[in-house]
């Protein structure tokens, strides 16, 4: 696969407690093995032809989502009226308005019961799910955070491996089986990509595989046929990348709630998506929503958008900044106390963010004239403006020279790949 950087187009949404605007659920289930009375005839009802679990070898197979919503509605959750499931290809799904919605009402209520919860995933896998976590962080400490993604893909292999016997067959079976992600990318996409979106890119897969290794030492009870399943263990990953909402109280824990988990991304979202402190999620408009609108949140920062591409596989047309992608500086970037979200371009404009020029000047003058580059980072680390200007005043071509051949380095990678 091969990316030019003009296909890469992005996000994470807050979260905070939700009324429950909604009727309470219709049914339950619980999230272990076992499935309540009358869950594993509606799920058969829903199975592929073939039986057993889903099919994750054929990226283009029908996403059966009709029936994740039939399945949905049996089970407590709630759509306003006029929202309504849309695909232009049949492949890519999201939620639109058919009707109008006013602003602060509630969209969509996803019951507890049906929510993928991280923290619940501990108490359903107790010390197997332990000794795995501590084999990971062994392998790399930087994981410890990452434990809450962890669990999600344990969760979704778990009822992966269970086929049709599993209460989540219906939302398996709608989920995507192709991302475009980090992930999902060969050393040939990393060296297609700007350094800095290359750098994010293969960092997420690098995570994969740690999670992945972790889970085939044999501590959670997965079957060996899934765990050495390549395709099945990475699409594992992705779902649970690129479809869970991070919440903080009352701890911190990553959750899916199926069918909020089928909104789209906007840089201005329409829609905010909550939990309470019982977990039941509840999707709210923002303001009042037309009849035609689709309903969007907020999967990240839209003025940071490459972080989105390595988790989504995608950058937002609305962008009205991008980043320096000036990977080779990254050394002053840090010596600076600058982070790469201060290092923008305007998309709009062509206006270059201050810190880009100091960050190309400090390397000029660190190459060429080490006193003045001394007393040009202690002007940058006081916010001393007026010596930083008589700097760039003084080495104005220099800089925007390094600024142009950096430019067009890029524009010359884009265009060779």
């Amino acid at each position: 696969m091969k990316l030019s950087s003009n296909t890469l187009i992005f996000t994470a949404a807050t979260s905070t407690g939700c009324a429950l605007a909604f009727s309470p659920p219709k049914s339950t289930f619980r999230h272990g093995r076992n499935v309540p009375p009358g869950a594993l005839g509606m799920v058969s009802t829903y199975g592929s032809s073939t039986g057993g679990r889903v099919d994750v070898s054929d990226e283009y197979a029908p996403r059966d989502v009709y029936s994740m919503e039939e399945w949905a509605t049996q089970y407590g959750v709630q759509k306003a009226d006029g929202v309504q499931l849309y695909s232009e290809d049949g492949s890519d799904y999201q939620l639109i308005a058919q009707s109008y919605i006013p602003g602060g009402s509630t969209v969509i209520y996803v019951p507890s019961n049906v929510v993928l919860s991280s923290s619940n995933v501990v108490n359903e896998f107790g010390g197997s799910l332990q000794q795995a976590e501590n084999i990971l962080v062994q392998m790399d400490q930087g994981t410890q955070a990452r434990l809450p993604l962890f669990r999600l893909m344990v969760k979704i292999l778990s009822e992966y491996d269970a086929g049709q016997d599993s209460p989540f067959y219906p939302w398996l079976n709608s989920l995507p089986k192709q991302f475009y992600n980090g992930v999902s990318m060969t050393d040939a996409c990393f060296a297609c990509l700007p350094p800095y979106a290359g750098w994010l890119a293969s960092n997420e897969r690098i995570n994969y595989m740690h999670f992945a290794n972790a889970l085939r030492k044999g501590y959670v009870p997965l079957s060996q046929e899934t765990l050495y399943d390549e395709a099945v263990v990475k699409w594992a990953y992705n779902v649970a990348l690129t479809r869970f909402h991070e919440v903080w109280q009352p701890s911190r824990q990553k959750l899916i709630a199926p069918m909020a988990d089928m909104l789209n991304h906007s840089a201005e979202p329409n829609c905010e998506i909550t939990f309470d402190m019982g977990g039941n999620c509840a999707v709210t408009a923002n303001y009042d929503i037309q009849p035609g609108s689709p309903l969007t949140i907020s999967l990240g920062d839209p003025t940071n958008p490459t972080p989105l591409f390595a988790q989504y596989g995608f950058l937002p047309n609305d962008c009205a900044t991008i980043f320096c992608k000036a990977m080779h500086l990254e050394s002053i970037i840090k010596d600076l106390g600058y982070d790469f979200k201060d290092l923008l371009f305007q998309t709009q404009s062509g206006e270059i963010a201050p810190k880009v020029w100091d960050i190309f000047l400090y390397e000029i003058l660190q190459k060429n004239d080490q006193g003045s580059a001394d007393n040009f980072y202690v002007a940058c680390k006081t916010n001393d403006e007026n010596t930083k200007q008589e700097y760039h005043s003084h080495y104005f071509q220099y800089t925007l020279d390094a600024l142009k051949q950096h430019v067009c380095t890029r524009y010359w990678l884009t265009l060779s790949s």
